[in-house]
């Protein structure tokens, strides 16, 4: 965490208050994998950290309040997805390791960050822009480096002109979120986590590429 911290009404916080607001938003992070989201209450947020609810409140105005505090930071991890993708080749075998990649990385980003994913997308589904727009945040910073990419691809001649980069790089990037939202979804349908990784850099090779992974 950098920069100065603040409390609810404007005080910097010192090096003790910092602490105890991490350990409010690192139990409320392992609640939120337990628990859902609208069972979550101050209360049991600062009894699991040790703490009082007037304490909590003296950093937080509430629940959703310290919930967006996580989206936001895990959003500044996922502008790291963006590394993924940026300035690497599609062509030949370097484009498979690449589209592997990214599949993966995509995956065990949503793995390691499910449950506060699971309430951005609610808030976003709900209408609610603070979470919106940190959802688009995280799905920006790859969708903008594989629209270059598409582009990159047209220009060669490999894919259609007349496709629009945006709609090809959106619709793989929207297909990712939605599969690495479904994970677990998938065994009910007699599919392996092993069988579901080359699947999607399949379509996502073929989808920036108009062409099948090498083997």
């Amino acid at each position: 965490m950098t920069g100065q911290v603040r409390t609810v009404d404007g005080r910097v916080a010192g090096r003790r208050g910092q602490a105890t607001r991490q350990k409010l938003l690192d139990c409320l992070g392992e609640m939120l994998s337990t628990s859902p989201y609208r069972d979550v209450k101050v209360i049991d947020v600062a009894r699991k950290a040790g703490t009082s609810p007037a304490t909590f409140y003296q950093y937080f105005p509430d629940v959703e309040g310290a919930v967006l505090e996580l989206a936001e930071e895990m959003a500044k991890e996922g502008a790291s997805l963006t590394d993924l993708v940026a300035d690497r080749s599609w062509a030949g075998k370097s484009g498979a390791t690449t589209a592997e990649d990214l599949v993966e990385g995509f995956l065990s980003f949503w793995r390691k960050h499910d449950a506060i994913l699971r309430v951005v997308d609610l808030g976003a589904a709900e209408g609610d822009k603070r979470f919106y727009k940190i959802r688009m945040k995280i799905l920006n910073s790859v969708t903008n480096s594989l629209t270059d990419a598409v582009k990159e691809q047209q220009a060669k001649g490999r894919i259609d002109g007349d496709l629009n980069p945006g709609a090809i790089a959106g619709s793989l990037v929207a297909m990712l979120a939605a599969v690495a939202a479904h994970q677990k979804g998938f065994q009910s349908w007699g599919v392996k986590q092993a069988d579901l990784r080359p699947s999607l850099t399949w379509l996502v090779h073929l989808g920036i590429t108009g062409r099948k992974p090498p083997k």
